[in-house]
C-alpha cells in the first residue's frame, strides 16, 4: 500500500499518515526508547510481531472506531518515520487527548510542535473537535513546555487506571 495514500495531513517538514503493519520495526524501536518508557509507559512491545499486534489492535482499531488515532510522523522530504502524533480516546477522559513521541534524533528541532499543530488543525477542520486534552507526567518538562506553546492550559490532574500517581491534565479549546 502506498504510504502517501494514507496521508492525513502535513506541514512544511512533516507528513502525518496512518500507521500500517509495515511500520512494526519502527514502532518497536519508538516504544522502547528510554524517554517513551519513562514518560509514557511500557507497552511491552519487544518484537516486530508484538508491534504488529499493537498496530492492529490499538492504532488501526482507533482509526476504525473513531476516525482518528496516533499517526506516523514522517519527514516530508524523504518519508523517514520520526515519531507518532495524533489523538487517543480514553474512557477516563471526556475529550480526545493529543499524544506525541519522537525518536531522540528528531527531538529539539521543532518537529513535534509542527506535527502537533498540523494534527490540531486537522482536528478542528476535519474531525470537528471542539476541545482536546493532553496528559503528561509532571516531570516531563519538554512535553509540558510544548503543550503550553501550543496553547494548552492547566486543567487539573488525573490518575490513570493502574497508576498511583496523578499526572497533569491540560485542555485546549479549538
Amino acid at each position: 500500500m502506498d504510504p502517501m495514500s494514507l496521508m492525513i495531513t502535513s506541514s512544511a517538514r512533516t507528513v502525518l499518515r496512518e500507521m500500517t503493519v509495515d511500520d512494526a520495526p519502527f514502532i518497536r524501536d519508538l516504544l522502547n526508547q528510554p524517554s517513551f518508557l519513562r514518560y509514557i509507559g511500557d507497552r511491552e512491545v519487544r518484537t516486530a510481531d508484538d508491534a504488529t499486534r499493537i498496530i492492529e489492535s490499538r492504532y488501526r482499531q482507533s482509526y476504525r472506531d473513531h476516525g482518528s488515532g496516533l499517526w506516523v510522523v514522517q519527514r516530508a522530504e524523504n518519508g523517514v518515520p520520526m515519531g507518532i502524533c495524533g489523538f487517543v480516546r480514553r474512557d477516563v477522559l471526556p475529550h480526545p487527548d493529543l499524544g506525541f513521541a519522537l525518536l531522540p534524533e528528531f527531538e529539539g528541532h521543532g518537529l513535534a510542535c509542527e506535527a502537533a499543530e498540523a494534527a490540531l488543525a486537522y482536528a478542528r477542520s476535519t474531525l470537528g473537535f471542539s476541545h482536546v486534552l493532553a496528559i503528561a507526567t509532571k516531570d516531563n518538562t519538554r512535553s509540558l513546555q510544548l503543550l503550553h506553546r501550543l496553547g494548552f492550559r492547566a486543567d487539573g490532574e488525573v490518575t490513570m487506571p493502574g497508576d498511583a500517581v496523578p499526572i497533569a491534565r491540560l485542555i485546549l479549546e479549538l
